[in-house]
């Protein structure tokens, strides 16, 4: 059963990088690199809005999903999400970040926040059904509404990038909604004072974790803009972008061992499935980091534009960070389903201090190889501190990374069961 559950995710998760893939190609032909690096910093700021939403919204929704009644859980993650989605922009807009497209930020930043928690409700119930459905339409949906307006509504500015996000954030978030409104009772939703206590103490922990994250991934975008310019900002968010798109891939087994922890007791159990985890995700990151770097040179430009030729060097750059993220990953998700939220902390703080410290000397003086440099040193002494904490609680095997033949037809089984 666990097995079709990653079969069903990782297949939702492959066309979610097929559709980002071609989401990219699109707006860099359609915006060029100075309209890409405007897509890249307000969706940057708009995942920062979304690490203090998340404190009800996210991983403290899965949690609590059955720990708690849904209904008084769903209460306190919708007036946060109302409440930080709008907030934080206007902060944001005081700073004089962005300020042109501060109305665009506040609607993303509300919608994905409120579909946020209806998403981390389905992982909680372990609905990974739900889960992979709404997952995909969030890309799909968001093409769909930019191919309206441009085609047929006739816009053409880098913001119908944004509209058309608010618009399919607002249906998905609708539809969503409604299925989870049918199993519950209205009479439920009421406020308590303990639901607030304990989603709060544990989003604020693992968001506290995944913010610091969140800058290791995207502060190198702020110093490049500040020293380079937007336009490298959007050749370099290529890179990056492929990066995340990958990720997406190993998120999906991540998302499944999470939720299998979250309602595991048992320890070694959970071991056993993060290690599991462990080997999948080595091994299909393997693929698709080779798969990538020898893609041909002049391939890159053809796809992208020519202001994107140095796109293959950048991604050689960060390929042994991107790997080591992908793979650590299964670590960090198995730490917060068992509530060990600390070493979350520690790595992505240590991230952090690598990435300001080195990033005011090394974007100066390299530019955009200096950002490339910076973010694979953060990525790797990141998930070495993971591996490290884990491998103090149980034995290191190398047969932990390689699939075995057994393994492999197991999965082509329930491939094929998934098939017919």
């Amino acid at each position: 059963m666990k097995q079709l559950k990653v079969v069903q995710t990782f297949i939702s998760r492959f066309l979610i990088l097929i559709l980002s893939f071609g989401l990219v190609i699109f707006s860099t032909n359609m915006w060029g690199s100075e309209g890409k690096g405007t897509i890249s910093i307000v969706i940057a700021n708009v995942a920062l809005v979304s690490f203090f939403s998340s404190i009800f919204s996210g991983s403290s929704t899965s949690y609590f999903a059955r720990k708690f009644k849904v209904e008084q859980v769903l209460v306190y993650s919708y007036l946060w999400s109302l409440i930080v989605g709008t907030a934080v922009p206007l902060i944001f807009s005081f700073a004089a970040i962005q300020n042109e497209f501060l109305y665009y930020l506040i609607g993303i930043s509300v919608l994905s926040s409120l579909l946020s928690t209806n998403i981390s409700l389905f992982i909680g119930t372990q609905n990974i059904r739900f889960f992979n459905i709404y997952t995909v339409l969030q890309q799909l949906v968001h093409v769909l509404f930019i191919a309206i307006l441009i085609y047929i509504v006739k816009l053409k500015d880098v913001s119908v990038y944004f509209l058309a996000q608010i618009f399919c954030l607002a249906l998905l978030f609708l539809t969503s909604l409604i299925l989870i409104l049918k199993k519950c009772k209205f009479s439920e939703f009421s406020f308590s004072k303990s639901v607030f206590i304990n989603m709060f103490e544990y989003g604020w922990k693992t968001q506290l974790s995944a913010f610091i994250q969140f800058l290791n991934y995207r502060l190198s975008f702020y110093f490049l803009e500040y020293f380079e310019g937007i336009a490298v900002v959007g050749i370099f968010s290529i890179g990056i972008t492929f990066s995340e798109a990958i990720w997406t891939i190993t998120r999906s087994i991540a998302v499944v061992l999470y939720s299998d922890v979250v309602n595991s007791e048992s320890r070694e159990e959970s071991i056993v499935k993060t290690k599991s985890s462990l080997k999948l995700s080595f091994s299909l990151m393997l693929v698709f980091v080779l798969g990538i770097l020898i893609i041909p040179d002049f391939v890159y430009p053809f796809i992208f534009g020519k202001e994107f030729s140095e796109t293959k060097l950048i991604m050689l750059l960060l390929a042994p960070g991107i790997l080591a993220i992908a793979v650590s990953d299964m670590i960090g998700y198995y730490f917060s389903g068992i509530k060990e939220l600390k070493v979350l902390n520690i790595k992505s703080i240590v991230g952090l201090l690598i990435t300001v410290i080195f990033s005011l000397f090394a974007i100066p003086k390299w530019g955009i190889w200096g950002a490339c440099f910076v973010t694979t040193l953060s990525y790797v002494v990141s998930a070495a501190i993971l591996f490290w904490k884990f491998y103090q609680s149980t034995d290191f095997k190398i047969k932990d990374y390689i699939i075995s033949k057994d393994e492999i037809n197991a999965l082509i089984k329930t491939f094929s069961k998934k098939s017919n």
